[in-house]
């Protein structure tokens, strides 16, 4: 019995392999045609990204230097738009896109926003993915300033609320107070309470927790 169950496996094994050879004997130019172009293709992209991708991407980043000292500076319009001789932020977004790096959607969006170009600075700065939690905070609560901007201060808060969850750490303080002031403008006081406590209770060696039982203190009188 376990002899005809081996004959009838090893039948079986010979099938296959036959049916296989077959297979391939049958389709040998197309299988041929197919691993030429996955060979080219994969050439292709290695050149792409040898002398283009990685071409650009340098230049790109050596772009970046004097338009991230001007933002240092603080000297945002030129910073964003350069003066002739350097690059700016937009058009290093233009040119070279995300190989100057995610960043640049950040700093490009808070040149915007400093600026008081909103609107923009929102389409910029909703383009940053970056996965530092810090700077992806930052982002979010300046698009939610932004908002404050366009006088939408629901949507502000919402950001703001955002911002203060993405870390855990003294900056969430400030997004905190930010949306405690946003709830006040909404004519939410309640809420805005809430925000303040919290500052209070979870971050009150932070800057807005020194100065944090005033705001308290000011709506529970009322």
């Amino acid at each position: 019995m376990a002899k005809e169950t081996k004959n009838e496996n090893a039948e079986a094994v010979v099938e296959a392999v036959s049916k296989t050879d077959l297979f391939f004997k049958e389709n040998r130019k197309t299988i041929l045609i197919i691993l030429a172009v996955l060979v080219v293709a994969g050439i292709a992209f290695f050149c792409y990204h040898k002398f283009v991708y990685e071409v650009q991407r340098a230049e790109a980043q050596e772009q970046m230097y004097p338009a991230e000292s001007n933002f240092r500076n603080m000297e945002y319009e030129l910073a964003l738009n350069g003066d002739g001789n350097v690059m700016g932020f937009s058009q290093i977004i233009s040119d070279y896109g995300k190989k100057a790096g995610k960043a640049v959607y950040f700093y490009a969006g808070v040149c915007e926003l400093q600026l008081g170009n909103f609107e923009q600075a929102i389409k910029y700065l909703s383009s940053y993915n970056g996965k530092d939690k810090i700077l992806k905070a930052r982002a979010t609560a300046c698009i939610g300033d932004a908002y404050v901007g366009l006088e939408d201060y629901a949507a502000a808060l919402g950001y703001f609320e955002k911002a203060a969850g993405t870390i855990d750490n003294m900056y969430a303080a400030g997004y905190l107070l930010k949306a405690g002031a946003v709830c006040e403008k909404l004519g939410q006081n309640d809420k805005a309470l809430t925000f303040y406590k919290r500052i209070k209770d979870q971050y009150p060696q932070s800057m807005e927790g020194y100065d944090i039982d005033k705001y308290i203190s000011r709506i529970e009188a009322e």
